[in-house]
């Protein structure tokens, strides 16, 4: 029997695929600010080395897209797609760790110090980066799959890309090397199993021939900003 999981997708499934995911990562404040608030929750999560909370940070994040976008770009040999996800991906990061940082200074009287929660995200391991390359799969596949679209929350909380981030910033805050080394290396280790997976997936179903759309809808992205910014401005001045 012929495996037909990777042709079953239609012209639209992948352009709406490819829709959702430019418009996910677009860098408007709207996202920023979501990365902040993940960030913050995760931060006090490990902090007080409470699961729940780490687990609740990485459902606000919207992470997972950006970086599904540049294994698009990738596929697609699009370096306006890549580009912008690249730059949408190191905001966040910057974001992040600043944020992640200043919460753990001003906060830091009122915990204890290391947890568990943070050592586990300093030690990057083979079965971390298997665990980004099987979600990145799913992630990337569901993507494409509107009855499968409910599992992609699941899919953020097992590869866990923003705890890192976070915990790079509890360590500049704390001046730690070994934890800011270590939590940007499994942040990596992460980000690379999901870029290698996507990249798979999406060559798999073609998704190349999309590409002129891709650009239609990034070009119709930073439309939107600049007028909401153009917005802002006006009513300043009124």
């Amino acid at each position: 029997m012929p495996i037909v999981i990777f042709q079953s997708p239609t012209g639209k499934d992948k352009t709406d695929a490819v829709e959702r995911l430019i418009s996910g990562s677009t860098p408007s404040q709207d996202f920023f600010l979501m990365i902040i608030f993940s960030v913050l929750t995760a931060t006090f999560g490990l902090l007080l080395n409470n699961v729940a909370i780490i687990i609740g940070s990485m459902l606000i994040a919207p992470m997972l897209y950006p970086i599904l976008s540049f294994s698009l770009g990738i596929t697609m040999s699009d370096p306006l797609v890549i580009s912008r996800s690249f730059y949408t991906i190191i905001k966040s990061i910057l974001f992040g760790i600043v944020f992640a940082a200043l919460a753990t200074i001003l906060f830091s009287s009122q915990f204890e110090g290391i947890t568990p929660e943070i050592i586990s995200r300093t030690h990057p391991t083979l079965p971390y980066l298997a665990i980004a390359v099987i979600a990145g799969f799913a992630a990337s596949f569901a993507l494409v799959k509107p009855q499968l679209s409910e599992t992609l929350p699941g899919i953020a909380i097992s590869v866990a890309l923003i705890p890192p981030i976070a915990v790079t910033g509890i360590g500049i805050a704390w001046l730690n090397s070994s934890i800011i080394y270590g939590s940007l290396l499994l942040f990596m280790v992460n980000a690379l199993g999901v870029i290698f997976a996507g990249i798979i997936t999406f060559s798999l179903m073609n998704f190349y021939v999309k590409r002129k759309k891709a650009d239609e809808v990034v070009k119709k992205e930073d439309l939107k900003i600049k007028k909401d910014i153009q917005k802002v401005e006006k009513r300043k001045n009124n």
